[in-house]
């Protein structure tokens, strides 16, 4: 294989989660979540698989909502931001 067949596959694409992976964290959050009340006994098991297909889901739906909004919820622009706010040496609020 040469370098240009190989082809990586980016996690995070410009701030925020790809189209297929946000679907796929929504389908497997209502899967796990199908076969917590449909297949597991309730127990503390089927709880924890509930919660947690629920907790992907949820992942899944507030990202696919952030990228409709074009809000980058995985970038470093806040480390820009946090810089902006510091003052140029002017320590004010530390006592003497």
């Amino acid at each position: 294989m040469t370098r240009a067949e190989v082809r990586k596959i980016k996690v995070i694409e410009d701030g925020n989660f790809p189209r297929r992976i946000r679907l796929s964290l929504i389908v497997i959050g209502i899967s796990a979540m199908y076969i917590a009340v449909q297949i597991i006994p309730p127990s503390i098991s089927g709880d924890i698989v509930l919660l947690a297909g629920f907790g992907i889901a949820l992942v899944g739906g507030f990202t696919s909502r952030a990228a409709m909004l074009k809000i980058k919820p995985f970038d470093n622009s806040y480390r820009k931001t946090r810089e902006s706010y510091k003052s140029s040496g002017d320590d004010e609020d530390q006592p003497e």
